[in-house]
């Protein structure tokens, strides 16, 4: 009995530390409202944590083809973790899907890819506020370095991701 006594007198402390050290957001769907440059983190239908954007230079528009700019829009999934590009840390998004590279196989071009989310180009010197202040990738989905991190840490691989104008 004097084991159960002393688990119990622990437990509001091993409580208080899984909560405050160890537990996160277990994300569900992050999804991107491109119109507003917002990005959600949900959980279980509620927003956890949001994100101000940046996008591609021709932000409008589900991407069409290597070059145009273009954010893609649609449902993709979270692949993998980059953290040796030109980028600070990358997640790469699963574009193109199949029926991307069939639209763009049947009007002849290539649908590109390379999308993710990242942080600010490496070697970049102006305040990350000002970076994101307007859209500079080239089709990319980009955040500061500090919020690239944070989203490393409650996103897990495999979350799917929904892009929407």
């Amino acid at each position: 009995m004097g084991a159960v006594l002393m688990s119990i007198k622990w437990l509001p402390l091993v409580l208080f530390c899984t909560l405050a050290f160890g537990a996160h957001a277990a994300v569900d769907l992050v999804k991107v409202d491109k119109s507003k440059r917002r990005m959600y983190l949900i959980e279980n239908g509620e927003v956890v944590k949001e994100f101000r954007i940046a996008l591609g230079a021709n932000p409008k528009g589900h991407k069409q083809e290597e070059g145009d700019n273009r954010t893609p829009e649609g449902e993709y999934t979270l692949d993998y973790i980059i953290e040796d590009s030109a980028f600070y840390r990358s997640v790469h998004i699963s574009y193109p899907d199949a029926i991307d590279r069939i639209e763009a196989h049947r009007r002849g071009v290539s649908p590109g890819g390379d999308i993710k989310i990242h942080g600010l180009k490496n070697g970049e010197t102006r305040p990350a506020q000002f970076i994101q202040s307007f859209d500079w990738t080239n089709g990319c989905i980009a955040i500061s370095n500090e919020e690239m991190d944070e989203f490393i840490e409650l996103v897990k691989m495999g979350t799917p991701i929904l892009i929407e104008w």
